[in-house]
């Protein structure tokens, strides 16, 4: 655990554990969410398809392709719960593809029409 409180910045580094040093990895989704096991029901998105949801979560720039480092806010949803929980999601892609999921950024899904 992690112990914070109130108005904390949450510091966060993820890194992928391979020596391809061609490979680079990307920050899709994380939600916070008081049980661990449902992060739908009662869930904070921070930043989800890659659009950042929280104005507090900046990047970091990393020298390393294989790192990804960015922060928030601890909000007013840990406030109301005494554990919340962090997921986050990560895309692997190989480094200068511009094409791949990892340098394409924000990706807003647009809403489906229903017809009769």
């Amino acid at each position: 655990p992690y112990y914070i409180d109130l108005n904390q910045n949450v510091y966060v580094q993820a890194s992928l554990q391979n020596s391809d040093q061609n490979l680079t990895i990307f920050v899709d989704t994380c939600v916070a969410s008081p049980d661990p096991r449902d992060f739908n029901s009662l869930a904070y998105d921070i930043i989800r398809n890659g659009c950042v949801r929280d104005s507090s979560y900046t990047t970091y720039y990393s020298p390393y392709s294989h790192f990804a480092r960015f922060k928030f806010n601890a909000f007013e949803f840990i406030s109301r719960h005494a554990l919340v929980y962090l997921q986050c999601e990560l895309v692997v892609c190989r480094l200068g593809d511009y094409s791949s999921r990892c340098y394409r950024g924000c990706i807003n899904r647009s809403k489906r029409e229903t017809s009769s």
